[in-house]
């Protein structure tokens, strides 16, 4: 007898009509109309049935700091940056954890069961790192924690950085990262690139490194980090993150990089709500956008998701755990209003992020993980347009969080409603 058997689901494909068939954790069959016996049976509806949502970049250990010990009263990055350097020494690994796990919790609630976190290593107590490595360890029941050893003053700026990511990553932390635009000059950013990248090569590690988080269109570090990729063999396991410098530099140059990202099977992560919150401050009118070129490296063939990036802390006082939210930013933010590229954004928060992290067992097909959301929407589209209400999530097969329906109706018939859907 089944675990459990879903059935009358819509898949993010555009099947309609599905069975899901779950057993021991894992998916067995998806076909039309499976008739089983099951220990448990849920009528979809009709609505949408979706792989959990991954945040593929996000920072665990400042979340819901907002106001500690002030506000970013400019809301600018470098302010952040001087904010975050304020409230590190007031910093305790019980809040971090308290406070990771009460963002893990919301997480949960929206269908986000995977992330990644950056978590600063410039302390050489490495006390942040052992708070999220002890919340990695009690949330792994119920969601996925994937870390990344960030220097945030930068790895050559600040004394001892490069030995803390080697010490953090020894101590369990999954990821290599870096910030080479925050060096102090162009020539140390590329040297930092290559430092890193070698240790992560020698470690057996990913890479994910915040990248030209800037609007100076000759910050290029991009191009260095896709270089020692190809150099060290480390194809297909780095990623560059925010890339924003790309939204102001030159077609004839970006057309150059994004194949030498391509080659590189370079990663990608754009992160729209704070990108387009922080980039752009220095501009008068006409003002940037700040987002690096999403459809362009899609369309190049390459792995590009969206982030959350922050939350509540002091980049960023807004945000809810909710990748629907980041979706519906990046969307508009990148102009991806073509029914095709609004579908690229759900798969942005979905199955893009999940092969950058290198999930196994990821997905809605016989063999994968019986992880999944039940949405009050009837597609990806819609899904983005309403952020859907999450009616159920699942866990290896377990209900971990459901939400009543939204009192407004959807319209299931297919023909234009003679009256508005929603009171």
């Amino acid at each position: 007898m089944l675990d459990l058997l879903i059935h009358n689901a819509t898949l993010p494909d555009g099947r309609t009509g599905m069975s899901v068939a779950v057993q021991a954790g894992r998916i067995t069959t998806v076909e039309p109309g499976l008739q089983a016996p099951a220990h448990e049976e849920l009528d979809a509806g009709g609505l949408l049935l979706s792989p959990p949502f991954v945040d593929a970049h996000f920072h665990l250990d400042a979340t819901l700091t907002y106001g500690m010990p002030r506000v970013n009263q400019s809301g600018t990055l470098l302010e952040g940056i001087a904010l975050w350097g304020e409230l590190k020494p007031s910093l305790t690994a019980d809040a971090i954890i308290q406070r990771a796990l009460t963002y893990c919790d919301w997480a949960v609630a929206k269908g986000l069961l995977v992330v990644r976190s950056h978590v600063d290593t410039s302390d050489p107590s490495l006390m942040a790192v052992q708070a999220l490595l002890d919340v990695k360890r009690q949330v792994a029941p119920y969601l996925d924690l994937q870390l990344v050893a960030f220097p945030q003053m930068g790895v050559l700026r600040h004394p001892g950085a490069l030995d803390n990511v080697r010490r953090a990553v020894a101590l369990g932390v999954d990821v290599v990262g870096g910030i080479p635009h925050f060096e102090r000059t162009m020539q140390e950013g590329a040297a930092s690139v290559k430092l890193l990248c070698e240790l992560a090569a020698e470690l057996g590690v990913p890479v994910d490194m915040h990248c030209d988080e800037s609007d100076d269109p000759l910050s290029r570090h991009v191009e260095t980090l896709a270089f020692e990729t190809q150099r060290l063999g480390l194809q297909g396991r780095v990623t560059g993150s925010h890339l924003t410098s790309m939204h102001s530099m030159d077609n004839y140059y970006v057309s150059k990089l994004m194949g030498l990202m391509a080659e590189a099977r370079l990663h990608v992560v754009s992160n729209p709500c704070v990108n387009i919150t922080l980039q752009g401050r220095f501009d008068n009118y006409p003002k940037r956008r700040g987002l690096t070129r999403v459809p362009e490296l899609m369309a190049a063939g390459l792995t590009v998701a969206f982030g959350q990036d922050d939350l509540m802390d002091p980049w960023y006082s807004l945000g809810c755990a909710d990748m629907l939210d980041v979706a519906y930013m990046g969307l508009h933010v990148a102009q991806m209003t073509s029914q095709i590229a609004m579908h690229q954004c759900f798969d942005a928060v979905t199955i893009n992020p999940a092969r950058i992290l290198g999930l196994q067992g990821y997905g809605l097909d016989a063999g994968c993980h019986a992880d999944f959301v039940l949405l009050q929407a009837r597609d990806p589209v819609e899904a983005i347009r309403l952020r859907a209400t999450r009616l159920k999530v699942y866990r290896r097969g377990k209900l971990l969080a459901s939400s009543p329906a939204s009192i407004a109706k959807l319209n299931l018939t297919g023909r234009p409603p003679q009256t508005p859907f929603y009171t």
